[in-house]
């Protein structure tokens, strides 16, 4: 076994590794989940698909499409902040709540296409948005920072509630799904106001909500 210290990575790899991520990112089953499934547990139900009609999958569709372009922006978001954060330790935090979120991607994108439905066609833009975004919270500061990411989390638990009541009863793999990202989601911007984020107010947060509900009008349909 070999004593050597791992190779401190150079501009070019982190560079290499940045575009890597982004590729995967946007690129429909390029990402894989660290943890298995909320819906998997449910294998040995009927299968949901057949007791949705079409106009229910059509919506659960476009919410899952929601729901997708969220994460999306949410991987984005946390890479321009880890880019740009001023502590090793914030850097950290970031990276490690990217690695959580992207469970929450692999999942929407495999229940979309058990919907038979596609990711936003949109998501390469809202990715760029959401990275240029990031990366100003994180030269901002890191409380800055960390109270986006709070701000943020609380933006997506209201929608994934708000997704939750406009299921169909019967559709209990959606559901399992949602309900785990809501418990994970909570958690993340729980951390990141103990890790020092500041709370945004009220003027702050009603922006945040218009640009919210512009991603989700169009993510919906497209």
């Amino acid at each position: 076994m070999s004593d050597k210290p791992p190779r401190k990575l150079t501009p070019v790899d982190q560079l290499i590794m940045g575009v890597d991520h982004i590729v995967r990112t946007v690129s429909p089953g390029s990402t894989r989940a660290h943890r298995e499934s909320p819906a998997a547990k449910l294998d040995s139900i009927q299968d949901d698909i057949e007791t949705l009609s079409a106009q229910e999958k059509k919506h659960i569709g476009g919410l899952m499409r929601i729901n997708h372009t969220g994460e999306v922006c949410a991987q984005a978001l946390y890479q321009g902040q880890a880019l740009t954060a001023k502590t090793e330790t914030i850097r950290e935090a970031m990276h490690e709540s990217a690695k959580e979120e992207e469970d929450h991607l692999a999942w929407c994108e495999e229940r979309l296409d058990q919907l038979h439905s596609k990711p936003s066609y949109l998501n390469p833009l809202f990715y760029g948005l959401s990275f240029g975004i990031g990366a100003l919270a994180g030269i901002a500061g890191d409380k800055w920072s960390l109270g986006f990411v709070a701000a943020t989390e609380d933006q997506v638990c209201q929608h994934l509630r708000s997704h939750l009541d406009q299921l169909p009863e019967h559709d209990e793999k959606t559901r399992a799904i949602l309900t785990q990202m809501l418990s994970d989601e909570e958690h993340h911007g729980e951390k990141a106001m103990e890790h020092g984020g500041v709370a945004f107010n009220p003027p702050a947060k009603k922006l945040m909500t218009v640009i919210s509900k512009l991603m989700t009008a169009t993510s919906y349909r497209f």
